[in-house]
């Protein structure tokens, strides 16, 4: 016996363009070729000082900076430390997976796949582990860093003011100077002076950071911009 089936009524298709809206149209056309608009000016000011121009490629700071050595030669090692590990488990589960695999090993069809999934569980579990440490890495790196790139500001401040300096360039932007414009390696005596090391934090001191997490806040930052 056949059971008649309903359909709901599903209506008209929706349209694949919207009704054309000739008003509409021009003003968008319009607002797209609008010129520059005319402002009255504003209240007078006094005129900036006159620019007292250096140079520094900041780059070459970082790279000759102790403290920044210091800290990416932590964060290597704790990066290869997490790879061995890593390592170490990925064995684990080949070797799980070949014993699962082999025809000679004789299990209830219930009880292989509660192995095979428990080992797929393991596997999901760890590599979110192994994601989550490698953010709690990079968090304490930046930290680390983040203490350097301020310390850093500081110096080419004072640095600058030394030299009676009021403006100071990036060198990737800057065509020709001289090299008595250009303070980077003063900047960078100076910042080994100020902050020969820095510690990088412990990564139990982000237990809380998650690779998720982390992913989030760098796509928020990178909204923001500089």
């Amino acid at each position: 016996m056949r059971h008649t089936v309903h359909l709901p009524d599903l209506g008209p298709p929706l349209p694949a363009t919207p009704t054309p809206n000739p008003a509409a149209e021009a003003a968008a056309t319009a607002q797209a070729s609008a010129p520059i608009p005319t402002l009255p000016p504003l209240i007078h000011e006094n005129p900036p000082p006159a620019p007292i121009i250096g140079v520094i490629g900041v780059p070459d700071v970082l790279q000759a900076s102790t403290a920044a050595q210091a800290v990416d030669k932590e964060i290597q090692k704790r990066r290869s430390d997490l790879t061995a590990e890593a390592k170490k488990e990925q064995e684990l589960w080949r070797k799980t997976q070949e014993v699962l695999a082999d025809p000679h090993v004789h299990l209830p069809p219930d009880e292989l796949r509660a192995r095979e999934l428990q080992l797929q569980n393991r596997i999901a579990t760890d590599q979110l582990a192994f994601r989550n440490h490698e953010a709690r890495i990079q968090a304490a790196a930046q930290v680390a860093l983040g203490q350097v790139e301020r310390t850093l500001i500081a110096v080419i401040r004072q640095v600058a003011t030394s030299r009676g300096m009021n403006l100071v360039l990036h060198r990737a932007q800057v065509a020709l100077n001289m090299n008595e414009f250009d303070i980077t390696d003063e900047v960078t005596k100076q910042l080994n002076q100020v902050l020969p090391s820095v510690k990088v934090p412990p990564d139990d001191a982000f237990a809380k950071v998650t690779a998720a997490s982390l992913q989030a806040q760098q796509q928020q930052q990178g909204q923001q911009g500089p």
